[in-house]
């Protein structure tokens, strides 16, 4: 049996296309539990996991990035940057924790990072770190803060594309075919893509195909993996503990 496993976030809509049916949602460091209890084999998981485990290899030419705003992975802040002194995080993100990490540390900035415990709690927050559709709900409704969209961060530092998830293979646990079907559930549901915005019952169409099509990039291309390059590079200066290569397979 080849379990798989995804995030249950409009961004990762078509990567799944086909496969819905045995895909496992959870969040993001849910997945990453998941892979590490060998109780999934592929899971759509945040590149972190990845970079700071030798234990997977990365599916080729599949990927959720941006380059530029991702409009998902936000910082809400209602002080200036340059006064924020903890930062209240939504448990689910791994990524985006390191990422909001290497960007205030390069800014030369610093921030303590403690869990977000209610959502309800967030407008209320001096800086919250928001990701997937809490991050779309938070920034389309009313609220105080200024939202520092992480993607758009990136790109005006690097110039390089983002890359916030990838399809992580435990070693050893995959087949030729396994990996097949990942790559075709992708070129289906780009295909599809029309079909699936209009299934998904959150946000107005519109915004739905805006945000799939303009913020949202499913590609793990050169420019990409250029930007993955950096960031490990950028990781591995501002956290303890070792970054390994990426392994692509095929």
């Amino acid at each position: 049996m080849f379990r798989i496993g995804s995030v249950p976030y409009l961004n990762s809509l078509p990567l799944t296309c086909g496969l819905e049916a045995e895909t496992r949602f959870a969040p993001p460091s849910e997945l990453a539990r998941l892979l590490q209890r060998e109780e999934l084999e592929a899971a759509l998981v945040s590149v972190t996991e990845v970079l700071l485990s030798d234990r997977y290899e990365v599916l080729d030419g599949v990927a959720i990035g941006s380059d530029g705003p991702v409009r998902s992975v936000v910082l809400a802040h209602r002080v200036p940057l340059n006064e924020v002194r903890a930062v209240h995080c939504d448990p689910a993100s791994l990524t985006s924790v390191n990422l909001l990490k290497v960007l205030l540390a390069e800014h030369r900035l610093a921030a303590r990072f403690v869990p977000l415990t209610d959502y309800r709690l967030a407008a209320e927050l001096d800086a919250v770190l928001l990701i997937g559709d809490r991050a779309l709900d938070f920034s389309l409704t009313g609220h105080p803060h200024t939202v520092w969209d992480l993607g758009e961060a990136w790109r005006g530092m690097t110039g390089l594309p983002f890359v916030f998830a990838v399809w992580a293979l435990r070693r050893g646990a995959h087949a030729a075919a396994d990996r097949a079907r990942l790559r075709e559930a992708k070129r289906r549901g780009l295909a599809e893509l029309d079909r699936l915005i209009a299934a998904w019952p959150a946000y107005t169409p519109e915004f739905r195909k805006r945000y799939l099509t303009e913020n949202v990039r499913f590609d793990l291309g050169p420019a990409e993996k250029a930007g993955l390059e950096r960031f490990a590079e950028l990781l591995a200066r501002h956290q303890t503990g070792r970054v390994h290569p990426v392994r692509f397979v095929a």
